[in-house]
This record gives structure tokens, sequence and C-alpha cells, in this order.
């Protein structure tokens, strides 16, 4: 797999992985307790452990053989729901407290930066892959 087409798959999942996150903080003050926080579970499309054994000679780095990144699904939080006690608020239980899902702000803005640093770094490894072919190309015409 060519450099571009890996940091292609990786653009891919960070972009899902961001919408997520957004999605998260979109819904951090719905009432009700239905929403729980979801997370995006990724990694090497191929067995990466293939790469780093290094008993077999066969193993040595293939630059065709990397296949980039994959999302493998979607994973819920299992944290219960967070409650506060509002006993005006029209969604409260018989006790005034009212159910919002467990998601940390802090932790989602910070998984946020993260994700847009890494999608940034693809974004510029395609760039330099880019010049890269051109400059070969340039020289492939001169010779």
């Amino acid at each position: 797999m060519q450099a571009m087409e890996i940091s292609r798959t990786a653009l891919d999942v960070e972009w899902r992985r961001l919408e997520f996150i957004a999605q998260n903080l979109a819904n951090a003050d719905v009432a009700g307790g239905g929403y729980q926080a979801q997370k995006l579970i990724s990694g090497p499309r191929s067995d990466f452990a293939t790469y780093l054994d290094a008993t077999n000679p066969a193993s040595g780095a293939d630059l065709h053989s990397f296949a980039g990144v994959a999302a493998y699904g979607v994973e819920a939080s299992s944290e219960p729901p967070r409650l506060v006690h509002e006993p005006g608020n029209p969604k409260a239980d018989a006790d005034g407290f009212v159910a919002y899902p467990a998601i940390d702000h802090v932790g989602q803005m910070t998984s946020m930066m993260k994700t847009s640093r890494a999608y940034e770094a693809n974004i510029v490894a395609m760039n330099i892959a880019r010049q890269m072919y051109s400059k070969a190309l340039e020289l492939g015409r001169r010779a």
C-alpha cells in the first residue's frame, strides 16, 4: 500500500473519531439518561505482530504489505448516568434527581485535540509523499 493510501485510511478513521467526539459533546447535557458516550475503536488493518516477529526472516518490513488503519467498531460507555438534583425539572425522578450522560467534557476535548493533531499529521504526511512523488517524476524526466 502506498504512503498516501495509508494516510488516507488514517484520515478516514480520525474524521469518524471526531464525529463521535462531537456527538458526545452535543449530547452531554441531554436530560433523561438515555444517551451513553461512544468511542471509536480502531487499529491496524493487518496483523501488526507479523511485522515485529524477529524470528521470521520473511517478516521484514515489506512496504507493499502495509494496509493502513481501520475502524473496528463503536464502544458505548459503561459509566452510570450522572445524577443532578433539579427538583423543578420535568424529567426529575421522585427524589428530584435528573439523569445526564456520564460524559467527561475535559476528556472529550482532550480527545478532540489529540484526534485533530493526528488528522493534521496525516495531511502533512500526504503532502510530503506527494512532494516526493513529484520529485521522483522530475528526476525520471531528466534521465
